[in-house]
């Protein structure tokens, strides 16, 4: 198959979906409280969205109905399509192969860079073309060869139930759940969203709370908690992702406090990626990212501790490929998503001197390359 090609999902042979009644599009939510003036609030994220009877929150998704607050896009996806896991990006989880990837509408920060503004800021339902069960994404995924199912393009915190039901089918079907978040949650919902992700990559959008508050409309601090918490407290696979926009969050300065932050509160072996930003949605005024800043960014990095720092969006097989922190032997080898050299044990350890990387690997690697293909899911559950 090539690039761009699209695939219609076959049907499951001996392993059909259950026939079960599945779930609307509304759907009750737990994390929220009634305040003494009458309003609900919602306790999914530090935003604490507070609602009057028929009112939406910033993310648009969760709504107050009846004096509590729903979901409502329960089933209901902007499309689907397979990637390679290292797009999301996620370098050291079941490096080469594919994931099933979706997102939903709306979004809980209000980013001025959003490169997915068209999904992320949507308020028109008819954004929502892909219907889909959990099971049945599960299934799907499986049969398709997918070894994990990526909740991305937009943040899946907002769909907290509609992420966690499918993750927890997958799980049933022995597929794993991957989450692409800004982390932007509070204390109260975290522990039961993360507990069913398998891997997380973060993104970190800066380093001050000016720019969380000036350019995304929130904070860092539970950001940070997000992070400390996903390291400390769960079994979660985590790596970072920050932007580098100019003039806004790519000074040495940051950089630096950044970096000695992510060594000394969760460790050397944490991966982080240096992206490259293009001018999108409210920045149209900004330049792209100077190569030149990526690879401050991953130097500064590596000087203070960071094992594994890669560049992102731009192609640099030398900055996006990976090595062993002992003895520097190049353990994965990386054109853009195609993965080339591959020195590592199937426990993960470098075949030089037996040093084990951080990760999660499974054998050898995966052989997806650098494919994107769009999977009907229309057509698939239209013949259940």
């Amino acid at each position: 198959m090539t690039d761009g090609t699209m695939i219609e999902t076959p049907s499951l042979g001996e392993t059909p979906p259950p026939k079960t009644v599945g779930k609307g599009p509304i759907v009750p939510t737990e994390h929220w409280r009634m305040l003494e003036d009458g309003r609900v609030q919602c306790e999914m994220c530090p935003r604490f969205c507070k609602l009057k009877e028929g009112a939406r929150g910033l993310c648009f998704v969760r709504a107050r109905q009846n004096d509590a607050i729903v979901l409502t896009t329960y089933g209901r996806s902007s499309g689907f399509c397979i990637d390679p896991i290292e797009k999301k990006p996620l370098n050291h989880f079941l490096p080469g192969t594919p994931v099933l990837s979706f997102g939903t509408a709306g979004c809980n920060l209000a980013c001025n860079f959003c490169q997915n503004h068209d999904i992320s800021k949507s308020r028109e339902m008819d954004r929502m073309q892909a219907e889909a069960q959990p099971e049945t994404i599960a299934l799907v995924a499986r049969k398709l060869g997918c070894r994990s199912v990526a909740f991305t393009y937009n943040d899946p915190v907002i769909f907290h139930e509609y992420a966690t039901d499918i993750a927890q089918a997958c799980h049933a079907v022995g597929v794993k759940s991957v989450a692409v978040t800004a982390g932007y949650i509070t204390d109260r919902a975290r522990g039961g969203f993360f507990e069913h992700m398998d891997a997380a990559n973060v993104d970190l959008k800066a380093f001050t709370e000016r720019f969380y508050r000036d350019t995304t409309k929130s904070q860092l601090r539970p950001v940070l908690d997000t992070l400390e918490y996903l390291v400390h407290e769960t079994d979660v696979w985590v790596e970072i992702t920050n932007l580098l926009i100019p003039g806004e969050n790519d000074s040495e300065a940051e950089i630096e406090e950044m970096t000695q932050w992510v060594v000394e509160r969760l460790g050397p072996d944490v991966p982080m990626h240096f992206s490259a930003f293009h001018p999108d949605y409210r920045m149209l005024d900004k330049q792209r990212t100077p190569f030149a800043t990526l690879a401050m960014a991953r130097r500064i990095a590596k000087k203070n501790g960071v094992r594994h720092a890669y560049v992102g969006n731009a192609h640099d097989l030398g900055r996006q490929s990976s090595y062993c922190h002992v003895c520097g032997e190049r353990t994965i080898g990386r054109d853009w998503y195609e993965l080339s050299d591959w020195t590592l044990d199937h426990r993960g350890a470098c075949t030089g001197c037996g040093a084990v990387m951080a990760g999660v690997f499974d054998g050898g690697p995966g052989n997806w390359g650098r494919k994107r293909l769009p999977v009907d899911m229309n057509t698939f559950v239209a013949r259940q």
